[in-house]
């Protein structure tokens, strides 16, 4: 393949199967996520609509939705019971980590599809039983990895898969962001470990080097060994503040990350082979840059119109084109069980400071 005719058609939309129709969806949980990236992106989607809002009060539901032109806003008592069944077909859950289950139970309950952010849930155990609800309803389920459906990633696993880099024999991920400038607020739920889970900076962050060199490479964890501190009074409850963690994927391919939830923004994955490198810098932020290196060969793509809001379009029709096609999702329930699974590994391998194997 050549590198040229890859990067020629940088925007296309390599999973679509040409499904027709529009799949409404409530969405879940009404933080500044939900409102300023994901209403806007599925105004710019082909195959999605909004169509119920639902949030702790009744006041901020319809408010939001009269804001948003929404149909109806509904409290999440009001969910749970129900309501409003037939005004969507789908749910987005964006609340905090550890409220996730119970809305996808109730969404399996009621027969609809679901698009689950990530991390799945707060621990491995109740990921497990989220994914296991879903599979007993016979519910799409799909984890909310934004970077699959990314242009720049996606043509990064086609050069790949085609030899680009020849052999991959490293990878390098960093995600970090000043969090307490981004939300200045102590008691924020990813400050809180009943709410956020095993930690802050590798649940929040590093979640996205995991998984998406997982992607890129198709090869999943089979030890990882980890390094932890929190210093700052804020970060006292979570014990990852900083981390550092080597994964070795199979094949005995290693990935060196490093995460912070208290350092200025940086993000990048670089994937070097013994013929090329690849690499995403940025990476996670909504802005990826695809930068490509082999003999002497040097380029650099950016698409400069590409963000966030763009990224999760891509996320939400990819949801819809899958749902309406009755085709299979990656990434599904089962695949975000197993970054959970790592996550939980990385945790236990800085707690006791040795290597921990994956089953």
């Amino acid at each position: 393949m050549e590198t040229h005719s890859v990067l020629g058609r940088f925007e296309e939309r390599d999973w679509e199967t040409g499904a027709d129709g529009t799949v409404r969806f409530a969405l879940v949980g009404l933080g500044w996520w939900t409102v300023d990236v994901v209403i806007p992106a599925i105004e710019q989607t082909s195959h999605c609509e909004t169509s119920v809002l639902v949030s702790s009060t009744q006041e901020k539901a319809d408010r939001l939705a009269d804001e948003n032109d929404v149909e109806r806003g509904l409290t999440y008592a009001d969910f749970h019971d129900g309501a409003a069944v037939d005004s969507y077909d789908a749910i987005y859950v964006g609340t905090p980590n550890a409220y996730h289950l119970e809305y996808v139970e109730t969404a399996a309950d009621l027969g609809k599809a679901v698009l689950c952010e990530k991390p799945l849930e707060a621990s491995v155990e109740r990921a497990e039983r989220l994914v296991e609800a879903a599979e007993a309803a016979d519910i799409p389920l799909m984890t909310a990895y934004r970077m699959h459906t990314e242009p720049a990633v996606r043509r990064a696993k086609e050069l790949i898969d085609d030899g680009f880099i020849g052999e991959p024999t490293h990878v390098y991920g960093n995600n970090t962001q000043p969090i307490l400038e981004m939300n200045p607020d102590p008691d924020q739920w990813r400050l809180d470990s009943d709410v956020t889970g095993y930690g802050t900076s590798v649940m929040d962050l590093g979640i996205y080097p995991i998984n998406t060199a997982r992607f890129l490479l198709e090869r999943d964890p089979i030890a990882v060994s980890a390094r932890m501190s929190s210093s700052a009074d804020a970060f006292s409850d979570v014990p990852d503040q900083n981390a550092t963690f080597t994964l070795t994927l199979e094949g005995d391919l290693p990935v060196v990350c490093t995460t912070s939830q208290h350092a200025q923004t940086d993000t990048q994955l670089k994937i070097i082979g013994t013929e090329g490198t690849i690499e995403l810098a940025p990476a996670f932020h909504g802005e990826a840059t695809l930068h490509l290196s082999s003999g002497s060969l040097r380029a650099e793509f950016e698409d400069v119109d590409y963000g966030a809001v763009e990224e999760m379009r891509e996320e939400f029709d990819y949801f819809a084109d899958r749902v309406l096609g009755g085709e299979p999702i990656l990434p599904d329930g089962r695949h975000g069980l197993e970054d959970m699974r790592t996550i939980r590994a990385i945790h236990e391998a800085a707690e006791r400071d040795e290597r921990v194997d994956l089953e």
